[in-house]
């Protein structure tokens, strides 16, 4: 039986480890001390503008744990979403494929909101949860059979279990000599806001161009101090890294003229919001997603291809995992860092991530190319999709992460 009060130290704050920390408290209040440790917790979060989709599955996760009613007034649904197929010199985009947006009655699949606003709702609902925040590092730890030491800038503490939710390069992976498969895609991610002039009207659009996907996806609509509404996307542009440089480099009106060749005109009159970002595209995973009291969340984990808009949500499913996997070990009288519970996190999240991960990599290599028996091949298989309903409600509800199979309960919008 584990008989210490138990410690849970997480490294990182992004929004997989605060939705992990803030699960554990929720369910388990005064029976563990739950640590949360990033330097990035001295700024305000507020200010991200960086745009994510929340399945519907995340969405019930954060309505158990009490988040999502704040945040709900800036979140924008999903109504439905379209799927062409072209060059990029063509005149026209046939749609191939159209899935409607709700996977229940007034349940859409996904909404979109700021990384800000999401971070700051959780931040806030860690702190009034009982989670210490710590603005600082961990600099390293020191795994032994009963506990790990984990080293801070002002000492040390020491826990059951440490959680490194560092990100993609994440040091403590490294640390705990846990291997990294990866391999560089020829691409860049380019993210943007983007303002224009009619309504979108929830619906999401994903062009599949030779050279990478580019998505539309809608914003909540800003009303403006004289009462007129501008309406607002996030736009997620795969791009060759040979042309990167020069798409980020030139002139804003030249930038423009590239977004609108592939944005269209279906929304009239369009505008940057905010300045493009490039960041590199890449497919990653963890050889095991635990070590000696360490678990791996998030990016930390695995890093998929943004062209499924899955990477947030396996982030938040790993935490939903973890969650349950360190609770149901706490209520049964284990140690919530022994290798037996940290293995069936790992069971619980290796074949899901294996299969999420196969199948962005092969949407990708399928569709960013111009061989047109390839082309003909696809676009066959997309319209075949579209004229059969049972199909598209099975993709629709992969999408928003309600499978049946091991669903997490918290996942299906049930307490710990």
């Amino acid at each position: 039986m584990y008989a210490e009060r138990p410690r849970i130290v997480i490294a990182g704050g992004g929004l997989a480890g605060l939705s992990l920390a803030l699960a554990l408290k929720h369910a388990l209040r005064d029976g563990l001390d739950v640590v949360m440790c990033d330097p990035a917790l001295k700024r305000d979060p507020h200010g991200d503008k960086r745009a994510y989709a929340v399945a519907a599955a995340a969405r019930r996760m954060l309505t158990a744990l009490g988040v999502w009613d704040q945040v709900a007034p800036e979140a924008q649904p999903m109504l439905d979403m379209v799927i062409t197929d072209s060059r990029l010199t063509d005149p026209v985009r046939p749609t191939f494929l159209t899935f409607e947006g709700d996977v229940g009655e007034g349940e859409p699949f996904a909404h979109m909101i700021t990384a800000g606003d999401l971070t700051g709702a959780l931040v806030e609902a860690c702190a009034a949860a009982g989670v210490i925040l710590k603005a600082e590092a961990v600099r390293g730890f020191s795994a032994r059979p009963a506990r790990i030491d984990v080293l801070l800038g002002d000492g040390e503490l020491s826990a059951a279990l440490l959680v490194a939710a560092d990100g993609a390069r994440s040091k403590l992976r490294e640390q705990a000599g846990i291997g990294w498969i990866s391999w560089p895609y020829n691409q860049s991610g380019i993210v943007a806001t983007i303002s224009h002039e009619r309504d979108h009207e929830g619906r999401a659009v994903e062009h599949f161009l030779p050279s990478g996907p580019f998505a539309i996806l809608p914003l909540k609509p800003e009303t403006q101090p004289d009462g007129s509404v501008k309406h607002r996307s996030s736009i997620v542009w795969s791009e060759r890294n040979d042309t990167v440089a020069a798409l980020l480099d030139a002139h804003p009106e030249d930038q423009l003229a590239e977004l609108e060749r592939r944005f269209g005109l279906q929304l009239g009159k369009i505008a940057f919001e905010t300045r493009p970002q490039a960041f590199p595209l890449s497919f990653g995973i963890a050889r095991s997603f635990v070590g000696e009291r360490i678990a791996l969340l998030g990016d930390a984990a695995h890093v998929i291809h943004p062209i499924a808009g899955q990477g947030l949500n396996l982030g938040l499913h790993d935490a939903a995992a973890l969650a349950e996997t360190i609770v149901d070990a706490l209520r049964l009288g284990m140690d919530p860092g022994g290798a037996d519970v940290l293995d069936g996190y790992e069971r619980a999240r290796r074949a899901d991530i294996t299969a999420m991960g196969v199948m962005t990599d092969g949407l990708n290599r399928l569709f960013s190319n111009d061989i047109l028996p390839v082309r003909l091949i696809r676009d066959l298989g997309l319209g075949l999709v579209d004229r059969m309903p049972g199909l598209k409600r099975f993709f629709i509800r992969e999408a928003a992460g309600l499978r049946d199979r091991d669903t997490p309960r918290l996942l299906r919008g049930e307490g710990l």
